[in-house]
């Protein structure tokens, strides 16, 4: 029996332990500080982190909340459409964006996305566009920017409200032919985002935010946000409790400093992927839109065969390194939206993704000799 190697110390998908660890005890002087006040909702900690969030995207307005399928959902409200309205959304992407369409009596109306980045199909979008539609969403998947020129232009052509989900590229930016250059989340009506712990810039629990330039939306989304109330006891319209909690707040302010350098690392892992796993033959990596960066909230692969993806995620757990899928189903095969509709083979480039993608190790910590072992295991793997 042959001897698996040992790789050089644990590899994780993400080591939140040891980034939290490098931000003791500033930390804990931020929790302290919460506890000290003892204001746990609505404390100052959350409008200073919306301000320093909003400086940081270019001066967007952020309304911090719940968390980011609540952002989603209070976005939707923020437009106020009819019931049974269509919302065209991304075959491939988290069942959330789904969910707080159909939450809210919308149809979600599935469209395919692009082979090469996994955003949506900006053709596939307006081929799909009807008197009902309410609004498009544009998942930035895996932390790169949906071609933003493409759908904002039929946004404004059609008159349909362009969100943005960006709960995975906090920080990535789009260039425009026109030479604007804008951060995702913050071109089209309103963007999400979310702090779930795993996000690029996560908390140490549930949160999320709504990003927008427009000031009268932004006291909309504040709005709705907080029982439909803008005056304690006076209640305008049907909202949500959906609010960023203090501590959460607090200890983002922490983290959100650290998103340029982190983010930068997170490059350079993947510029390291990139350089060695390019010529492994039957292997793609991630390919990239020029006019947009990429912040790697995943490095994602695809395999040609795509018989031999759980082989290969077989064959790196033996080695010690963790993988994921992200997605094994698509959303439109899903029970819960079976009422939709569709059948197999509609969305045929997400139905092949959802059979081909392995979302590899990447975070700002992982050094590169664990990388080399990763790379060593996929590289035997295909024998080259």
């Amino acid at each position: 029996m042959s001897v698996l190697p040992v790789p050089p110390s644990p590899i994780l998908l993400l080591d939140l332990a040891a980034e939290h660890a490098l931000l003791q005890p500033t930390l804990g002087e931020a929790l302290r500080e919460v506890l000290d006040l003892a204001a746990f909702i609505q404390g100052p900690a959350v409008g200073q982190f919306a301000t320093e969030l909003g400086e940081y995207l270019g001066g967007a307005h952020v309304v911090p909340c719940a968390n980011g399928t609540d952002a989603l959902t209070l976005a939707l409200m923020s437009l106020e459409l009819p019931a049974g309205a269509e919302i065209i959304i991304p075959a491939f992407t988290y069942v959330a964006t789904l969910e707080a369409a159909a939450l809210l009596g919308l149809r979600p109306v599935l469209v395919d996305v692009r082979p090469d980045t996994f955003n949506i199909d900006p053709a596939a979008v307006e081929a799909a566009l009807t008197p009902r539609t309410g609004a498009i969403i544009a998942v930035h998947l895996f932390g790169q920017c949906a071609d933003l020129e493409a759908l904002r232009t039929i946004s404004t052509r059609h008159g349909v409200a362009l969100i943005e989900d960006n709960a995975q590229a906090i920080g990535a930016t789009f260039r425009f032919t026109n030479g604007e250059t804008s951060f995702a989340g913050t071109v089209g009506s309103v963007g999400t985002t979310s702090f779930f712990p795993s996000k690029n810039l996560g908390g140490l629990g549930d949160g999320g935010a709504l990003l927008t330039h427009d000031q009268a939306r932004a006291a909309l989304l504040r709005q709705l946000a907080n029982h439909g109330q803008s005056q304690k006891y006076h209640h305008q319209r049907i909202g949500l409790n959906s609010r960023l909690d203090t501590l959460q707040a607090a200890l983002l302010r922490v983290k959100l400093p650290q998103l340029p350098h982190n983010t930068a690392a997170r490059q350079a892992v993947a510029a390291r992927y990139d350089a060695a796993l390019a010529a492994v033959p039957g292997l793609a990596i991630p390919a990239r839109d020029p006019r947009s960066s990429h912040v790697f909230h995943q490095y994602t692969i695809q395999l040609a065969e795509t018989s031999r993806r759980d082989d290969l995620q077989n064959h790196l757990r033996r080695l010690g390194v963790p993988t994921m899928i992200y997605y094994p189903l698509p959303v439109h095969a899903q029970p819960a939206y079976a009422y939709l509709g569709y059948r197999p083979g509609q969305f045929p480039v997400a139905e092949r993704l959802c059979d081909a993608v392995l979302s590899l190790p990447i975070h700002p910590l992982l050094t590169e000799e664990q990388q080399e072992y990763i790379i060593g295991g996929i590289s035997a793997f295909f024998g080259s």
